[in-house]
């Protein structure tokens, strides 16, 4: 962590949200868009700034861009949480795959995708000012800090705040379309609280029928770690949509037993059988891909037996759809006999308007 003379006592790890299926109602909230992003504290001693994560994981050389416009933008000395994003080079919102990418090891490359991804950084909560740590400090007096000692220009910016529900509801709906995945309520009487769930996170949650086209076996090798699902296109193509995962053991047993018959044979006119020429094309589309977050994870897989017309089809819920795939929480519900594969298409799901970054950072 950057040696500064600031009091690093408690460590400023970040506020945690605990999950809720409506708006808070009632008096002493203040709402925001729930950014997808990386969360990011950022450390300012004078020319010295360094970038860390949530889990104080260094972010710093991952985005060299945003390190002069932080200069310019933050106190000399100061502490400020908030988050790292990359809008979407057409402007329709947020794009995740391109920030995903940013975490690099080759410094060419970061160099390279600085240039041609940036990124921006949005600004929700001061910590600390000058000699002043401010986590004892209410919320609504840390936002009055927070807006008279920075002065961003782009690509920093303030996030969007408001104590009208109504807002926060507007946001709810309308920042779905730029990959924004809800909205995060803070009570403004509280003290900043790092490593607990003291925030209110509001997320999206729908349900989809999937096709299930294959499985990762669990990392125990006891069992199924991993259903891959599928979605038709308007053109009859299956493209790989996401994965639900996180079963309990016995689940996971069970769905080997059950799944295991349905192997034999399967790699044959499998709809993503030639996944080896895919590693070099689609990978945010394809099940055979590396991992960008994690290059030492096995994302071997095994394809099972499916078609149109005879195939296994699971609901699962999932919180957003982005650029053709799941985002967030995709959990597994119940099996569909009753419903075909290709019944299982894009046109079931409802995809909201893209709405440009601007409006999103304007609160508009």
């Amino acid at each position: 962590m950057l040696a500064m003379a600031l009091p690093l006592q408690p460590p400023f790890r970040p506020m945690l949200a605990k999950l809720a299926r409506t708006i808070p109602e009632g008096d002493g909230w203040l709402f925001e868009p729930k950014w997808d992003g990386f969360r990011c504290v950022v450390f300012r001693d004078g020319d010295e700034i360094e970038l860390a994560s949530r889990n104080e994981r260094p972010f710093t050389r991952y985005f060299p861009e945003l390190l002069d416009p932080l200069r310019a933008s933050l106190p000399e000395r100061c502490v400020v949480d908030g988050e790292i994003v990359v809008p979407d080079r057409n402007g329709h919102g947020l794009d995740f795959d391109a920030l995903l990418q940013r975490i690099h090891p080759a410094e060419s490359r970061v160099r390279r995708l600085a240039a041609e991804t940036p990124a921006s950084y949005v600004a929700f909560d001061l910590l600390a000012l000058g000699d002043d740590v401010l986590l004892d400090r209410p919320l609504a007096e840390r936002r009055e800090h927070l807006l008279a000692a920075l002065h961003p220009a782009p690509p920093v910016y303030f996030t969007p705040a408001s104590t009208d529900r109504a807002v926060a509801e507007k946001w709810f709906g309308r920042f779905e379309g730029a990959g924004l995945d809800g909205v995060v309520a803070k009570r403004l009487a509280d003290p900043y609280q790092p490593d607990k769930r003291a925030l209110v996170k509001v997320k999206h949650e729908r349900t989809a029928d999937c096709v299930v086209a294959g499985f990762r076996v669990h990392k125990d090798g006891k069992g199924v770690g991993s259903l891959l699902l599928g979605l038709y296109d308007d053109a009859d193509q299956l493209h790989h949509v996401g994965v639900a995962a996180s079963f309990t053991a016995a689940f996971r047993a069970e769905l080997l037993a059950e799944l295991e018959p349905l192997t034999h044979g399967a790699a044959e006119g499998h709809p993503w059988q030639d996944w080896a020429e895919w590693q070099h094309t689609e990978l945010a589309r394809k099940p055979g891909a590396t991992s960008r977050w994690n290059a030492g994870k096995d994302l071997s897989w095994v394809p099972i037996r499916t078609a149109p017309t005879d195939g296994l089809v699971a609901e699962v819920t999932f919180g957003q759809l982005e650029k053709g795939r799941f985002r967030h929480g995709v959990s597994f519900v119940r099996w569909r006999p009753d419903k075909l594969p290709r019944e299982c298409r894009y046109d079931q799901l409802d995809v909201a308007a893209p709405v440009p970054f601007h409006e999103l950072v304007a609160g508009t």
